[in-house]
This record gives structure tokens, sequence and C-alpha cells, in this order.
């Protein structure tokens, strides 16, 4: 039964014991408002066809329940076609894991710690290709193959002899010369760093085997996607695919599939960094929705800088160098959000307790569905071979989220239409205009407020707060 006060989901995502100061997840299963198994059931057809728009409103009013996150979250981020049948998902399902398990043995082939269950913490090559031989960078990559090992197997009588075998294991691995598989194994092990700081306060990670699956995930879209690589970060947006998927392929695809939303976010080029288009949106928004707290929190152009800085952690090293010599005592400014970037960078993850945060992304998701997305996304040669002569229907209104029917209702084309992000930043910022108007003097002082009330944030407040905004924003740039 149904506890109409709501039913707690701390159990679906368990804390470990000593982890007491984490923040405890609001999000509650509602009767009514959240999508149970059985409402999402009741929106297939016998052969699998999906009538999302039956779905969507529960999501955005209620979330999902836990049981079948990870399979409507497939569908909001693109991964299936809600029409399609389940034969045809089954079909694509078995092809893209196909496909993700050549690419990791291509990973294999160029180290392999890939797929080892072991994850690295350590460089194991050189900026120019040479392989490091640190011993304990080696017991490291090998910790199967420690000094206890090596004797013994010294000892075995099929092992010619002593200094033959040493011989063997002093032989140095080659140089490499290919620049591409160099830059991937450079930030190897700093995909190890950052898994091991991952959602560590959640008991599922206690478990080596879920650690090692997420690094090899991450090793493996790394190589895949050469344009942007990996960046700190990552690994919180890819971290909640592999606690909801079992299978590794399918949580690889759930994430790349997240990517082609958020990638532009960590693609830094010479003269700019990704997430400064969403910061300067993020702007342009406050300063039209509240000119007052926007001319308060505007920032001094130091936003250059950023671009040099590939970690969010070396990113925070230097705005602590800078914030106390940029800023003046009466104002902060006018320029880009500085201190909104980590919202927008991991979505959030940092300001939510983990099921708040998957809570607020489905909403996301929902609000901003496009019934083109898996269309969108697929090959073109892919979507050729569904159904010879298909041509696609026109799709009713209310297959899409609600945030997007307001931006088709104000003719806005979806490739120029700003991710509702924006505007849950901006709603954040709204609740705590008073105590920014009053308090804060300089970055340090944005940041700090900010960060006291992560973990206290309500997400659906916070939601329903971003769409407003975002109806008093197209509203109001229309006269602008």
């Amino acid at each position: 039964m149904w506890n109409t006060a709501g039913e707690s989901t701390e159990s679906y995502y368990e804390v470990r014991p000593e982890c007491g100061d984490v923040p405890k997840t609001r999000f509650k299963i509602k009767a009514g408002k959240t999508l149970s198994a059985r409402r999402w059931q009741s929106a297939f057809t016998p052969e699998g066809y999906l009538d999302i728009a039956k779905t969507l409103g529960r999501i955005q009013r209620g979330g999902i329940h836990p049981s079948i996150r990870g399979e409507v979250w497939e569908f909001l981020l693109g991964c299936c076609d809600p029409e399609s049948t389940y034969e045809e998902r089954d079909q694509l399902r078995q092809r893209r894991r196909q496909q993700y398990a050549k690419w990791k043995e291509e990973c294999q082939e160029m180290d392999s710690l890939v797929g080892s269950g072991r994850i690295i913490t350590a460089p194991i090559i050189t900026e120019d290709g040479e392989p490091i031989q640190d011993p304990l960078v080696l017991l490291e990559a090998n910790p199967d193959k420690g000094l206890a090992s090596t004797m013994q197997q010294n000892e075995q009588s099929d092992v010619p002899s002593t200094t033959e075998h040493q011989e063997k294991v002093k032989e140095p691995a080659p140089r490499i010369h290919d620049k591409k598989i160099i830059q991937w194994k450079l930030v190897l092990h700093q995909i190890g760093l950052d898994v091991v700081r991952t959602d560590r306060t959640l008991v599922f990670y206690e478990k080596r085997e879920n650690l090692s699956k997420l690094w090899d995930i991450l090793a493996v879209y790394a190589w895949i996607d050469k344009d942007v690589g990996y960046c700190q970060g990552m690994s919180d947006l890819c971290s909640p695919m592999i606690i909801l998927l079992d299978d590794e392929g399918d949580a690889f695809w759930c994430f790349e599939r997240l990517m082609r939303r958020l990638r532009g976010n960590f693609r830094c080029t010479e003269s700019s960094v990704g997430v400064e288009s969403q910061l300067t949106s993020l702007a342009s928004v406050t300063q039209i929705l509240d000119p007052k707290l926007h001319q308060h929190l505007g920032i001094h152009d130091i936003f250059l800088q950023f671009k040099t800085y590939r970690s969010i952690f070396l990113f925070y090293l230097f705005l602590i160098e800078c914030m106390h010599l940029c800023w003046s005592t009466e104002t902060l400014g006018g320029g880009d959000y500085l201190f909104a970037f980590r919202m927008l960078m991991v979505l959030f993850r940092r300001e939510f307790s983990f099921g708040d945060s998957l809570y607020l992304w489905e909403m996301m998701w929902a609000l901003e569905y496009d019934p083109e997305l898996f269309s969108i996304y697929e090959e073109a040669e892919a979507a050729s071979e569904k159904n010879e002569g298909y041509k696609g229907k026109v799709k009713s209104s209310r297959q899409f989220g609600k945030y997007e029917r307001e931006n088709m209702k104000n003719g806005n084309n979806p490739e120029e239409s700003l991710p509702i992000s924006v505007f849950l930043v901006a709603s954040v910022l709204k609740a705590m205009s008073t105590k920014l108007l009053t308090e804060a003097r300089g970055l340090d002082d944005v940041v700090k407020i900010l960060n006291d009330v992560s973990g206290s944030i309500d997400a659906k407040k916070a939601c329903t707060g971003a769409m407003k905004l975002h109806k008093k924003y197209l509203k109001k740039a229309k006269k602008v």
C-alpha cells in the first residue's frame, strides 16, 4: 500500500553508517504523483509502443519510482524510441552492447587494465609516450604480480632461471608514438582519482567491482570522444547510470546520451570554455528578471582565465588566489556568473543529496522532453534502417515536455532555446536574493552562501520556480 505521507527512498540508495553528515533525501514516493511501475506499464501497447505523454505529467509532478527509474531514463535521455516495439528495442540494445564491447576491447588492447577489475590513480605514461617504471605505479597497475608473487613464480620448475626471469620482468614496455593513445593514457589515472571520490558515501561503491565498472565506462568514453575526452565532473554524471542499470553497456549508452546534452560544457578551446555560454545566458536572464540582483552579482571579467583550467579543482584554486584582488567591496561589478559553474557542469549533483539529484534530473528531462530526441541522436544510416519508407509523424504537442511546449508557443528554435538548468540556477538565486544582496561582498561570499544551502534545496520547488521564471523571461524578452 502507498503511504499517503510518502514512502522514503533511503533504502534504495543506502548510505554507509559512518557517513552521518550526509543530507537526507527529501524525495518521497507519493500515490497519484510519482510514476509507479503499474502506471508505467499501462502506457505501453501490447506490441511495446509507448504513449510517453501519459507519463510526462507524473514525472513532472512526482518523479519516478526507484524500481523503474533506469528503464524510464532510457526513454527520457533518448536511448529508446517510444515509437518502437519491444522486439525492436531488444535488437537495438543488443547492437549497442556489442558496440560497447568492441570499443572496450580496443581500449584493452591499448591498456590491459581496462576490464581487469582494477583502477589506477597514478600516471602510467609521460607526455612523450614513455611508460613510467615507478615501482609504486607498477604495483598499483599489477597488484597481483607483487614481490611475493614473483618470488613464488621463480621457485616453480617451469621457470628456466632466476636471472632469465628477472631479465623478462625488467624488459621495458615500448614507447608509444600515437598522440591519440598518449592523450588517452594520460587521463586514465585522473579518471581513477575521481572515481574513488565519487559518491563514496554510498554502500554501492564499497564493492570494488562497481568502482571498476565506473572507471571502465569513463575510460572507454574518453577514447571514443576524442574531441572532449575526459574532464573532471563526468564521474558525477556517470555514477547514477551505473547504479540504476545492471548491464555495463546499457549504463554506458545512457551516459553517452546524457553527454550529448552536456558535452559542450566540457569542451575547451583557445578562445572559450564550454560552460561560458550558459553562464553568460544566466547573467542575461538575471539581468532581465532581477536587474538589482544582477548588478550586485556581476563579476569583473576574469572568466577568460577559466579556459586554461581543465580541472574544476584547479579552477577553484585559481579563484581562491584571485578573489581578493578582483572585486570591489561596494559592488561585484558586471560579467559572467562564475559561482554557478559547478551547478551547470554537473547538474546540481553537489547541491542535492544523491536521491534528490536523481529526482531533479528526471523532472528536468521530463519538462524538456522532445519526442524527436531519439531520431536526433541516432546516426543517419541507423535511422534509415528502420521501416523502409518511414518518414516520421508530426508529433502532438502533448508528447513534448511542459518546458518545451512553452518554447514552442513562443516560436523558439529548439537549438537556440536555453536549457532549463539555467532557470534552475536563477530560481535558486531568486530564493536567496535577500541574503545575497545584504551579505555578499565578493565571490567568496556568494560561494559560501550558496554552499550553505547545499542539501537543503527543495528539488520540486526549484523546478516550479524555474518554470515560472522561464515563462516570465519569455514575456519580458519579447519586449526587450
